[in-house]
Parts: C-alpha cells; structure tokens; sequence
C-alpha cells in the first residue's frame, strides 16, 4: 500500500523536553524541601497536574500553575518567595534554546521529499509554534497541527485533512499513548521511538503483535521502516 502522509509528534520526538521538566521539577522539590518530603511533592505534583489537565492543558503553563498550587497545599502562607522562584523557572522554560535530536533534520529532510509531512503536538498554541520556527524545521512539514489531545479521531480528521486518510499514514512519536495506539486505532501505521525519560501521565503497555505497529531505536530508523509497510 502506498503512503502518502507521515505525522510527527514534536516534544521528545524532535526535540529534548521531557529532560527540561524534569530538570525544573528537581528545582522545584529543593526550593520546597524545607516544607516536604519529595516522594510526598511529586506524588501530589503529579496528581495535581492530571486534575488540571482538564482546564490548562498540556505545556509548560499548565505544569507551573500546578507547581504553584502544589506550593500553596505544602508553604502556606510561606510560599510567596517559592511562587516567585516558579514563575522564573517557567519563564525560562518557555524560552529555552530548541535543538533537534540526533538524526532528526536529515531524516525529516529525506521524508519530505517522499511523503506530506505533518506535525501533530500537544501543548500550548504559542510554545509549540515558538518550538517549531525555532527548531529550524518548519520548511519541512506541509502542516503544523497543535490539538488538546491525540485520539483515533484527531488522527482520521488530520489524515483525512492532509492527505489520503489514516490507512494511507503512519504516526511517529515517542508515546505509547498518544502517538502510537490512538494512531493504530485511526487505521494508520504507528511507530514508537523511546525518549530516554517518560512522563508518567504518557505510560501506556506496547501493542505488540499489531501488524501496523512497529518500535524503532531511533529516528533513523524510519524510512527503512515506511519502505517495508508500503511493500
């Protein structure tokens, strides 16, 4: 079957992020040492942020806010001077240097040529469309699409939409949950690239055995991998 159109995820998949939260949650558990133990901090952190999923969305705005809240459950009356250390680290965050992973432009350069390019992200409208002009890449893809959440149908319309729809696609991320079986389930092909680090809310059990389903060591790895689907 011929493909004719290749969604990429953006954050981890293109991109370091994962790492840049993580180093900012380890800069939120020592500002709040004195107030709580780091199990309990990141157990309610991580709570928090799924309850606030639902309102604020994925990104850097939405984890400051509930790093924020987090702070007020645990200072009290003492948070005002951590608050103030949050909202710096967010900031610096949102202006972060982007730099593509390895393999990652020469690989994008070699699919465009071949097939309709898509980015498919989560996140902040803003954020993810600074990451992408700043990331160099932009020219590459035929379209950015940035949605509140990844599912069967955000796949199908987007394939529909740019190009010959799912069973004619294949999605790229590092995502078990939303890049790889949403995908799957659209009727696209989905391959799953590792990041070295894992946000807990993106876990998900590795559909193997799925005909269309495929788990690459590196991004590389991918034009080899859409040639052997379209045989």
């Amino acid at each position: 079957m011929r493909l004719t159109t290749v969604g990429v995820d953006a954050d981890d998949t293109l991109w370091h992020n994962e790492t840049i939260f993580r180093l900012t949650q380890d800069r939120f558990a020592a500002l709040l040492s004195p107030y709580a133990d780091r199990g309990d901090l990141e157990a309610r952190l991580a709570a928090t942020e799924a309850r606030n999923l639902r309102l604020y969305g994925y990104g850097i705005k939405g984890f400051t806010l509930s790093m924020i809240e987090t702070a007020m459950e645990f200072a009290g009356d003492q948070a005002v001077g951590v608050i103030r250390e949050v909202l710096a680290a967010g900031r610096e965050m949102l202006s972060h240097p982007i730099e593509p992973l390895p393999g990652v432009e020469a690989t994008l350069t070699l699919l465009s040529e071949r097939y309709r390019l898509v980015v498919i992200t989560k996140g902040d409208l803003l954020d993810q469309e600074r990451k992408v002009a700043a990331s160099g890449l932009g020219d590459l893809f035929a379209a950015v699409e940035i949605v509140s959440e990844k599912s069967a149908d955000t796949y199908r319309t987007i394939f529909s939409r740019h190009g010959t729809g799912a069973e004619q696609a294949a999605m790229i991320g590092n995502s078990l949950k939303s890049d790889v079986l949403p995908a799957l389930e659209a009727g696209a092909y989905a391959a799953h690239i590792p990041y070295a680090l894992t946000w807990a809310h993106e876990m998900a059990e590795a559909p193997l055995g799925r005909p269309r389903f495929a788990e690459l060591t590196s991004i590389s790895d991918v034009p080899a991998w859409l040639q052997r689907c379209a045989d």
